[in-house]
């Protein structure tokens, strides 16, 4: 395993309920029993805040930490994108879209076996984007 992934996943600063959000998310990896929620504050269109909390193996922590710390501030339109490039690099397996150069560490060919549970947290944050609650 990759030293970056286990020091994404190790920073925990963002793991935790946000008491006040006014978005959330569940998502659950049947195949291997990953399981994520999201909490999320959108204000005017924008991420605002962006917590995450559940049972999940290091390369689901560190994409949810990765996406905790890459998505204040940024519009749901533009993280709903990013959730799609995500899922089509994986599809497609061909370079890395723009928006996605802040997760090169996990979004790689080399993690291809592992990518259910790198885009459990993208897809929680799109449902979550999407639906609201």
């Amino acid at each position: 395993m990759d030293l970056k992934i286990l020091r994404l996943a190790s920073d925990t600063k963002h793991q935790k309920k946000l008491s006040d959000f006014t978005h959330n998310s569940k998502a659950k990896n049947p195949l291997c029993g990953d399981e994520i929620q999201l909490f999320l504050k959108i204000d005017k269109g924008k991420i605002s805040e962006f917590s995450y909390q559940g049972k999940n193996c290091v390369y689901c922590q560190a994409s949810a930490n990765l996406l905790s710390n890459n998505s204040n501030g940024k519009g749901v339109e533009e993280m709903i994108e990013v959730c799609d490039c995500a899922n089509e690099f994986f599809k497609k397996k061909g370079a890395l879209s723009t928006n996605l150069k802040k997760y090169k560490e996990l979004i790689s060919s080399k993690n291809i076996n592992r990518k259910e549970c790198i885009l459990l947290p993208f897809n929680a944050l799109k449902k979550g984007l999407i639906n609201g609650n």
